[in-house]
């Protein structure tokens, strides 16, 4: 075994973000991923810009490894198809809405008594209990709603979205994992079952201390700009030539930083020698820590800090991550090759494994790229009736 997935197959009808990114860190690791998708439309965020030679690199970035079918799902003998192939598989993820799969007969019920090893896992905004379960959501609902968008942005601010689509990416990795753990239990038991994550919940889960401080003085945590709210100093600092972000997470890195600064007396002052005092101290601490970083570039407090193990960085923009030798040493940034797109970049895998690595080993696939292969794998189809059923409308 090369990849810890290997053998594991994946029955994906995912599309856009969350089920996507959870199917992909699946096909990183080795399983087998067979996208189904509509025929002559596909994934909706093929749709989505920017292009290359017409293909989507929104689509690209999160479908590597995988194979590409097209199943019309309303047609019966697509149904037929679909239930083969689930005799067969491991996995299904899918990120519909709560009732849909129910509608066209292929629910968690029905499927589990084709394959009672199954391990059917759905990604959706609310999760298939509670009072909103049907409701449809994206990203932006999501955070809005959990809770994160009302503690993100600066001080005194408009609630601010994330940038980068969390709700649906934690969903993603929590319903990986949920699939990792079922596939242990199944090892264990030979029993399947079904993986319900809803994003909601997930926003929930990582609120991290946010609800910690709620529950302890009953007041709503509001936005703090770049500022940690229980750690002193943990925020960036204007440098001579821009902005460096500084972390003394304990009182031994205060120490350290205090005497790159030059500033030791503040390590003994009885208003900030320990992180609650600096916290509660802190409109008094800040003056005197800004000002001293404004003597010093970037870069020289960078080495400064780095030599004496206080941990800090500069505040990258994407054309510097993506070139950041850390990042390239770690293979973040990865070149594939494909059909129609060329030389693309992507994201790398970020899970590093001694005995079973996982790798970008292919582009995303075109639409319905590998109907026929699969559908001779699986099913044992002659290409006559392949052809019959390309008429039909059925893929």
């Amino acid at each position: 075994m090369e990849q810890a997935l290997e053998g594991i197959k994946v029955l994906d009808l995912t599309r856009v973000l969350a089920g996507p990114y959870c199917t992909m860190i699946l096909a990183d690791l080795g399983a087998e991923v067979i996208k189904i998708e509509i025929p002559g439309k596909g994934d909706d965020s093929r749709q989505f810009g920017p292009y290359v030679n017409g293909e989507s690199a929104y689509f690209m970035s999160i479908n590597r490894n995988k194979k590409s079918m097209t199943l019309n799902l309303k047609k019966q003998e697509a149904k037929d198809l679909f239930l083969e192939m689930v005799k067969k598989a491991d996995v299904i993820v899918e990120n519909y809405r709560p009732g849909t799969m129910e509608k066209l007969g292929l629910g968690y019920d029905k499927l589990k008594e084709v394959n009672p090893k199954l391990i059917y896992a759905a990604a959706s905004g609310f999760g298939h209990s509670g009072p909103y379960s049907k409701r449809p959501a994206y990203d932006a609902i999501v955070q809005a709603m959990g809770g994160i968008m009302s503690i993100t942005g600066q001080k005194g601010g408009k609630p601010t979205r994330v940038g980068p689509s969390i709700g649906d990416i934690t969903a993603g990795l929590f319903t990986t994992i949920g699939i990792l753990a079922a596939l242990n239990y199944r090892n264990e038991t030979g029993k399947g079952q079904k993986v319900d994550v809803a994003m909601l919940d997930c926003q929930v889960a990582i609120l991290e201390n946010a609800i910690a401080r709620y529950f302890v003085n009953g007041v709503s945590p509001e936005p703090a700009g770049n500022r940690h709210t229980s750690i002193v100093p943990f925020e960036p600092f204007e440098t001579s030539d821009g902005e460096i972000m500084v972390a003394a997470g304990n009182d031994v890195l205060w120490s350290k930083l205090c005497k790159e600064l030059g500033v030791e007396e503040l390590i003994d002052d009885e208003r900030f020698k320990t992180n609650p005092l600096r916290n509660e101290n802190y409109d008094e601490l800040r003056p005197l820590l800004a000002e001293r970083f404004k003597t010093k570039t970037t870069e020289e407090w960078k080495e400064l800090l780095t030599k004496s193990g206080v941990p800090n960085g500069p505040i990258n923009k994407i054309e510097h991550v993506v070139k950041d030798p850390q990042v390239l040493a770690r293979e973040m940034v990865v070149e594939v090759d494909h059909k129609v797109a060329g030389k693309t970049k992507l994201p790398g895998v970020p899970i590093k494994m001694s005995e079973t690595q996982g790798t970008v080993r292919d582009a995303a696939p075109l639409l319905g790229e590998h109907t026929e292969k699969i559908l001779k794998e699986f099913a044992g189809l002659t290409d006559e009736k392949i052809e019959e059923l390309k008429k039909n409308g059925a893929i």
